[in-house]
């Protein structure tokens, strides 16, 4: 619903609060919310709920004399409410959650390319790593930690990806103006760090498979191959029983095999 789709006619009651309405709804949801949807429930405009949140937060996140676990994070079209990440692992531990894989170093550099360069395609992260990016790709759209954001308008019409809001709630961010602002040494520097320590990971992976090469037992040997028929000293030649003829002179017998052809 937009501000120009709104029809609600039904007032809200004075007394309600409509900052405590919010807190309740995105805490039993669990989940984010989106401004169209208060504002189907508040039956006032998105423009007037995205306001009100955004205020909301401010002073719900700010230091007050009574402590919370929780901040209300904001972005562009939802809201939603987050344990702080201080408390991740008393919440772990007190709900038996066990710890998520990390993002391997191909994956954090993928996803580092396409939030800083988005929409790109997958050969635009191939040329930027210098090696194939399909596996983090992969990785990173299971995770959703990034999405299609349509085709480009090129031969073949490859995928566009950019990240989600999934990835601005894993790293902190409220929108992607936040990301940290770095020079290309930044870049170079991190890369190249990056590609040192999967470059060891490959030399582990190469020298562990020469050693179980040169640890495995020798295969046992071969049967000899019979002698060709250089070796067997003349032409061999079929008769028409299908039984072969040696000549080791050479002798074409063809003309006394071929059968009469007045017969």
């Amino acid at each position: 619903m937009t501000d120009s789709e709104y029809t609600g006619t039904q007032q809200q009651p004075d007394d309600l609060n409509y900052e405590e309405a919010i807190e309740a709804i995105l805490f039993a949801a669990g989940h984010p919310v989106t401004y169209e949807q208060l504002a189907r429930t508040f039956e006032l405009r998105v423009s007037q709920v995205k306001r009100m949140v955004e205020a909301y937060a401010q002073r719900y996140n700010a230091p007050s004399d009574i402590p919370r676990g929780v901040i209300l994070l904001t972005y562009e079209n939802e809201c939603q409410l987050c344990t702080k990440h201080a408390y991740i692992s008393e919440i772990r531990n007190a709900l038996g959650i066990k710890k998520s894989g990390t993002l391997s170093t191909s994956s954090i550099e993928t996803i580092a390319i396409i939030a800083y360069n988005q929409p790109v395609t997958r050969a635009f992260v191939d040329a930027v790593r210098g090696v194939d990016s399909s596996y983090a790709v992969t990785n990173l759209l299971e995770r959703g930690l990034i999405e299609s954001k349509g085709r480009l308008e090129a031969p073949g019409r490859p995928m566009l990806y950019g990240t989600t809001n999934d990835f601005l709630r894993c790293f902190g961010l409220k929108s992607l103006e936040e990301l940290p602002c770095i020079t290309r040494e930044d870049i170079a520097e991190t890369f190249s760090g990056a590609r040192a320590q999967e470059q060891a990971a490959i030399d582990e992976a190469q020298q562990q498979a020469q050693t179980e090469q040169e640890n495995a037992p020798p295969e046992e040997n071969a049967e000899p191959l019979p002698a060709s028929d250089e070796e067997h000293g003349g032409t061999i030649i079929t008769d028409l029983s299908g039984e072969p003829i040696d000549t080791a002179d050479g002798t074409d017998l063809s003309e006394e095999l071929r059968p009469d052809e007045t017969e």
